[in-house]
This record gives structure tokens, C-alpha cells and sequence, in this order.
């Protein structure tokens, strides 16, 4: 048996709440385990070999199960923009629908129209994440909800001013009691109903993901060979980071940015775990919906895909503190082609989205 379909069918085994203490594959495994993803696959439309890209169900802790109450509530949340310092400022500011759940922006713009270090990720399949942000520095949805809030560089209300707005409006206490019988209006409540809709926001039925469970038109020649690149450790050698079924390893790597060669370059996860190999060092993002998700890497640096690809091409620009799984590439352009190619099926057709009705 596969070994990460072993690793996750043991972690469904176990309770919800102790799914975020599975650990995070090392290094080494999932270099070994990109070998033998592409080894072992066989690429035609249906096959067993396959389907440990499919998604699986949405996990969530027992404490926050997911209703309508709390879904819908957590939505009205998220785009209102009372939970700001200026009352101009929602989690969709940056986490739009119209720009894949990010903004579109090199980097982020924050309170006042600051303009910040890092490019706003995507929320997509957040659900799946062992880890959150960036740096990783918050573990849960419900423990990054209300980080945006509490930064006086981003929302800039704080946990008290987003209550206070909240308590003020009597049909938001009404959501609350619905969706937390007897629980009330608290911080805790709060973040756990913004999480509950974050969850919602999931990518699982891309074109790649219907050719995975047996369409044989949903992919074309070229990006079936983009996607064999793409696990191929001694071509795109891609899926050593970007791996099975989320297109990430939820681990944190140096990939030769230009701008870590700045005197004053983001440190990354180093600033959070003070380990060399650490030193500008990123989590992976998902390659789920990258189409939709421009520009790329955490600074924003790259506008295109085939930015993206032609960066790794060249092994990085940076060659400082490089990840090991950081390597030149020997790829032609028909290859590269073939390999954007490929990333653009991950991306689902795009749905119209029905804003909520907020209290007045």
C-alpha cells in the first residue's frame, strides 16, 4: 500500500481533534515518497495508482462541527467590515472571491493602505493544512482567525473592538445563539465561525481531479505529460514539495528567491524556529486553483506561471541557504509548456458567489 495512504488512513482512525498532532512528513520521506509516486503511478484516467491525489473529506475538530448556522455566520463575518480599525476593512479584502480567495496584489496592502511584506495566500483548501500562515506560527482556521484583527498592521481592532462591534447588533447575538447555543459572543465563538467557513472554500473537482477518477477527456496529452513532469523527481521534481492530495507537504523551504539576498530579507519560519536550514524558508502553498491565485511565491516576485517554472528551471536565483530539494532542471520549453499546462487543470471552472446579507 501506498505509504501516505497508509499515513492517512491511520490518522483517520484516530479522533478529529488529535488529527492536527499527526506530524508533518520529514524531508527525506517525501523526497523518497516523490520517487515512488512516480515510479509507481500509472497515467491513465481511473487508475488505483491515482487516487491518492483525490481530496478526502474536510476534517474538523469535534468541538467546531460544521452547520448552516455556523457556516453562514461565519460568512457574514468575514465580510464585514465593521471588524476593522476603520471600518473599511473585511477578511475579504484580501481573501476575495474575485481573486481566488487572495487579492491579486504583489503583497498584501493592510491598515491605511500599508503596504506589507508578503502576498496574501489563498484560502483555498486551508481546511487541509497541518499548519497555518506563511511562517507557520498559528496551527489551526480557529487559531489564525483573528490574527488580522489583532495585527495594528492589517484589520487593527483587536479581539475587544471586533466583540464590542459584534455585541452592539442584536441580530448578530441572535446568529451567535443559534449557531453556539449558550456559548455567547466571545473570542472563541468568533474565530470558530469564521473557521467554519473558511472550510467551505475547497477545490476538489478540478479538471485533473475528474481525469483522477476516470474521465479520459477531462485532460489533454499535454497535460497529462505535464502532470508526469510534475512527479518526476529527475524532471519537474515538483511533487517533492507540492505532494499528494493537496499539492503541498505543509513543510517549509528556502527556494532561492532574489529577494533573500536583501540585506533585510524575510526570514521565514527561521523567525519562528530558529533553525539554519529555516532561514528564508516558506510553507509550500497548494498548486490547487493556481491559475486563479497570481502572482506567486511569498513575495509576490513571480507574475506568471511560467515565471514560476523558469525560476525553478534555473535552480533559484538565490543560491544562499538553498533548499535541498532545490535543483536545476533539465527541461526544454516544450516541457515547460507542458508543465503550466498542467497547473492550469488544477484549476476549477469558476462559480458564481452569492455575498451574504449582513445585519444591519
Amino acid at each position: 500500500m501506498n505509504i501516505r495512504r497508509s499515513l492517512f488512513q491511520a490518522a483517520q482512525a484516530v479522533p478529529r481533534t488529535l488529527l492536527k498532532h499527526v506530524a508533518v512528513l520529514s524531508l527525506g520521506l517525501s523526497t523518497a515518497l516523490a520517487a515512488q509516486a512516480e515510479d509507481k503511478t500509472v497515467f491513465k484516467a481511473g487508475h488505483a495508482s491515482l487516487q491518492q491525489w483525490l481530496m478526502p473529506e474536510v476534517p474538523y475538530p469535534e468541538e467546531n462541527v460544521p452547520t448552516d448556522a455556523r457556516v453562514e455566520l461565519g460568512k457574514m463575518l468575514f465580510f464585514d467590515t465593521r471588524l476593522s480599525g476603520d471600518g473599511n476593512m473585511s477578511c475579504a479584502t484580501c481573501h476575495s472571491p474575485l481573486y481566488g480567495w487572495s487579492d491579486g496584489l504583489k503583497t498584501a496592502r493592510g491598515f491605511q493602505s500599508k503596504v506589507l511584506g508578503r502576498a496574501t495566500p489563498t484560502i483555498y483548501n486551508t481546511a487541509y493544512q497541518s499548519i497555518q500562515m506563511w511562517d507557520g506560527r498559528k496551527k489551526t482556521l480557529e487559531d489564525q482567525a483573528l490574527g488580522p484583527m489583532v495585527s495594528s498592521d492589517e484589520m487593527n481592532i483587536g479581539v475587544d473592538g471586533a466583540l464590542a462591534a459584534v455585541k452592539s447588533n442584536a441580530e448578530y447575538q441572535a446568529l451567535f445563539e443559534n449557531a453556539y447555543p449558550g456559548q455567547g459572543v466571545t473570542g472563541e465563538t468568533l474565530s470558530m465561525a469564521i473557521a467554519s467557513f473558511e472550510r467551505t472554500v475547497v477545490s476538489n473537482n478540478s479538471r485533473f481531479d475528474q481525469w483522477v477518477k476516470g474521465n479520459k477527456k477531462a485532460l489533454t496529452k499535454r497535460e497529462i505529460n505535464g502532470f508526469k513532469l510534475f512527479v518526476d523527481p529527475e524532471k519537474g521534481n515538483c511533487a517533492v514539495c507540492h505532494s499528494a492530495p493537496n499539492f503541498t507537504d505543509d513543510s517549509f523551504h528556502n527556494i532561492g528567491l532574489a529577494s533573500f539576498d536583501n540585506p533585510q530579507a524575510d526570514m521565514g519560519r527561521y523567525a519562528i524556529k530558529p533553525i539554519r536550514i529555516l532561514k528564508g524558508a516558506f510553507k509550500a502553498p497548494t498548486v490547487r486553483e493556481i491559475a486563479h491565485t497570481a502572482p506567486y511565491f511569498h513575495d509576490g516576485s513571480a507574475a506568471t506561471l511560467e515565471d514560476v517554472v523558469e525560476h525553478y528551471a534555473q535552480g533559484g536565483a538565490s543560491k544562499s541557504n538553498l533548499s535541498p530539494n532545490i535543483k536545476k532542471l533539465n527541461l526544454n520549453d516544450k516541457e515547460k509548456a507542458d508543465l503550466v499546462a498542467f497547473m492550469k487543470a488544477l484549476s476549477s471552472e469558476e462559480q458564481a458567489f452569492t455575498l451574504p446579507v449582513l445585519p444591519n
